[in-house]
């Protein structure tokens, strides 16, 4: 098979495989159904990948790879603090509003307690960079009186991450109990600039805070 025409098959079953691993979980999916959306013989899938749990990895990696990568093009250390962190809380709620195959099947390796990403050494610790680069914002935030001291780059990531991610993960149950359409466009505005506004303020802050 061609080149262009292999790596258009690869593109194929790793889309078909985000689907089908993120509606049904590792072991609901099926590889013959993944073969089928891919619209391919199903011994390329094991041509390719190796079965079903060698394509479950090459999907982890490339949803992992890809925020990896959009993390680093943000370039924070170049912004203003201010304007770093309302780029961090726009890129992240975005990007997990806009790439649902992402949300839905780290749900499903969360439930399988992580086991898989495990074996994915080259992530391990990939994200520490990105800490790295948030910390530096804070640091030169507070140096500029623009931000409070002491605030822990881990933890404010993940407010942030919290915050963007939670309704969209728990979309469903949150929508019946709350009587609200969690996926309404103006809804998910307001939600974004609530947490834009939520994170400035508490960096904004300058007065100690006693807990």
């Amino acid at each position: 098979m061609p080149k262009r025409d292999a790596d258009a098959t690869k593109k194929r079953l790793l889309k078909s495989g985000l689907a089908e691993f993120g509606n049904k979980g590792f072991s609901g999916a099926r590889t013959a159904k993944i073969a089928q959306r891919a619209r391919c013989n199903i011994r390329l899938l094991y041509y390719y990948f190796g079965g079903k749990e060698g394509l479950y990895l090459a999907c982890l990696e490339r949803v992992y790879t890809e925020i990896r990568d959009r993390e680093r093009d943000l370039n924070l250390k170049n912004m203003e603090p201010r304007e770093a962190i309302l780029q961090l809380v726009k890129f992240t709620f975005d990007h997990m509003l806009h790439n649902p195959d992402f949300v839905n099947i780290v749900s499903v390796e969360n439930t399988e307690g992580g086991r898989f990403l495990k074996k994915l050494v080259t992530l391990h610790g990939a994200a520490r960079t990105h800490i790295d680069n948030v910390g530096e914002v804070l640091n030169r935030g507070c140096t500029e009186g623009q931000f409070r001291a002491g605030i822990d780059p881990f933890q404010l990531y993940f407010s942030v991450l919290s915050l963007s991610y939670l309704h969209l993960s728990n979309r469903h149950t949150l929508s019946v109990t709350y009587s609200l359409d969690l996926g309404d466009p103006e809804w998910l505005a307001a939600r974004k600039i609530h947490v834009s506004d939520l994170i400035l303020s508490y960096l904004c802050d300058v007065t100690s805070r006693q807990v």
